[in-house]
């Protein structure tokens, strides 16, 4: 389609069918349409607006294409990777939905990083799908569509989320398609969309424990409505028991190693949860999505005050719901970021509707404020550039992020959990082989967090290195009974901390053989040493946090 049919096609205006909102805050609703909506699924759904949606798929994927080769591994892609090597029903952060990703992508595709981010673009690819087809649910048109696709893509917190080898994307996926199957439902009471919303569902919940909050929310949602109805179908039940006999082997995981996830999660409210407070979590969802806050918002106003769109209104109570609930638990801004796309449609939906005899001139308007500023926050959040052009956009935008360290950096802390992972697997495998061959057969190789465990083990296996030991993550659930070889390269991530002044009384002798030399790693003097000869003392304190490890997990 070339430029002019889609600018047609974007600005194409209907006058035949005329429609005002009545914006105080106290009367958002419809005042006039001539023609009310047919409640079945033939509502604007011909062949034009598939082939329209998918140009948007298109943008999105192209996106991705562009930025996924960029940079390097994320800290949490080489976890993910490493626990495809080892299927299981359950780890100790996340379900087995990304571990058996990382299998087949790894098994498809390969081990680069272009290759295991393929499944994270086409997934990304799938909710621009599902957004667009929501809007025409709702009774939108092209417009409305162009504006909710643009909308995601462009919004800072999709970007920096959609295209990384991580649950994220999939579990955002999961909670749109959910409210989708919910309002087709609705649209047309076929039984056949209750079934899929259990699928979903079980899915979603073997791929990251957050599915559970928003399907209770869409529960408790649809109970305040008069859409409460579609909880008293008998298919329901039976939709209910396929969630769970699909989630039922995480569930027995979870008991047989004394439930991880609690311990996890005792863990992350500890150590990270505690310290984000109600403020910060409401201020970042009014930035996060940039200026696509002025079409998710009115999508939200729409869903509680539109007499037209009342009968989807538990999709904004529940994201309220979710909303209130993190907000009590101290939840990290991205845990919602799956509840968007849905009021992205409806915001969509509002515009299409509200614009709908304008001028084209004021849809054009619309389409670039709403949806353009945010391309200049882009490279901040999708690497599109290179490494140099991306540190000048920061520059010229003076933007320094701040890390956990608190410190200002000129790179964010996502971007710079991509670089040195290359360095440290070359170094380490250049120490493995500076050992004899005599020698290699009594080493061992440890690591003190699961980003270095996880480099370790993603570029040794190309070199038949031994398997990276670490207590730290899911790297625990496999992780040798000792540590007791007479040559021990060790990953320090205290740059030498760990073994100068923990460990030295416990060692024959150590040598420093490098560290990570990258100015723009978040693991930039992380040290590589060589333990020769250590005391049995080592591997005491080794299988005393092991053991105590294993405790927490059996």
């Amino acid at each position: 389609m070339n430029i002019e049919v889609l600018r047609h096609s974007i600005f194409d205006i209907n006058v035949q069918e005329p429609f005002a909102f009545d914006l105080s805050p106290l009367s958002f609703k419809c005042l006039s349409l001539s023609k009310p909506f047919p409640l079945n699924s033939t509502r604007n759904s011909d062949q034009s607006h598939t082939g329209f949606i998918l140009i948007f798929v298109a943008i999105k994927i192209v996106l991705n294409l562009f930025a996924i080769g960029h940079f390097g591994f994320q800290r949490d892609e080489l976890l993910h990777l490493a626990l495809g090597d080892h299927l299981d029903w359950g780890f100790k952060e996340v379900p087995p939905f990304i571990a058996l990703l990382a299998k087949i992508s790894t098994t498809i595709f390969g081990d680069s990083v272009f290759a295991t981010r393929i499944f994270s673009t086409l997934f990304s690819g799938l909710i621009i799908w599902f957004t667009g087809r929501l809007v025409i649910e709702f009774g939108g048109g092209k417009f409305g569509i162009a504006l909710a696709c643009l909308a995601i893509i462009f919004s800072p917190a999709f970007a920096a989320s959609g295209y990384l080898f991580q649950p994220v994307v999939f579990d955002q996926l999961w909670w749109l398609l959910t409210a989708y199957l919910v309002v087709r439902y609705i649209n047309t009471s076929n039984a056949f969309y209750i079934y899929l919303i259990g699928v979903v569902i079980g899915v979603g919940l073997l791929t990251k424990y957050t599915m559970a909050f928003f399907a209770f929310a869409i529960i408790i949602a649809l109970l305040l409505t008069k859409q409460r109805k579609v909880l008293w179908s008998k298919h329901i039940l039976f939709a209910a028991l396929i969630a769970l006999l699909i989630f039922l082997p995480n569930i027995v995981w979870q008991f047989k190693h004394h439930l991880p996830l609690v311990t996890h999660m005792n863990k992350l409210r500890t150590q990270q949860l505690e310290y984000i407070k109600p403020s910060d979590f409401i201020t970042q969802q009014l930035l996060v999505n940039g200026v696509a806050l002025f079409v998710w918002l009115p999508g939200l106003l729409a869903l509680l005050f539109s007499s037209k769109l009342a009968q989807y209104r538990f999709l904004a109570l529940g994201y309220i719901v979710v909303f209130i609930f993190l907000l009590e638990m101290n939840g990290k801004s991205y845990y919602i970021f799956g509840a968007y796309p849905m009021l992205f449609s409806a915001g969509g939906y509002f515009f299409d509707q509200w614009l709908k005899t304008k001028h084209v001139a004021f849809r054009a308007a619309a389409l670039t404020f709403l949806t353009l500023p945010n391309l200049i926050l882009l490279p901040l959040a999708l690497p599109i550039l290179s490494l140099n052009q991306t540190l000048a956009v920061f520059k010229s935008l003076h933007f320094s992020p701040k890390w956990e360290d608190q410190k200002e950096h000129p790179l964010s802390q996502d971007y710079a959990d991509m670089f040195g992972w290359d360095e440290m697997g070359e170094k380490v495998v250049k120490a493995y082989k500076s050992l004899t061959p005599d020698q290699q057969k009594h080493a061992q190789i440890y690591a003190d967090n699961y980003g270095e465990a996880g480099a370790v083990y993603h570029y040794g296996k190309r070199y038949n290195l031994p398997e990276v030991a670490s207590l730290n993550s899911s790297f625990t659930l496999w992780a040798p009974d000792t540590l007791s070889a007479k040559y021990i390269i060790y990953v320090d991530d205290e740059g030498g901390g760990n073994v100068t002044k923990r460990l030295a009384p416990f060692i024959g002798k150590y040598t420093k053989l490098g560290e990570v030399e990258s100015p723009w790693a978040r693991e930039k003097g992380t040290a590589i040493f060589l333990i020769v000869d250590p005391k049995p003392e080592l591997n005491n304190i080794y299988q005393k946090e092991l053991a105590q490890k294993r405790l927490e997990q059996r």
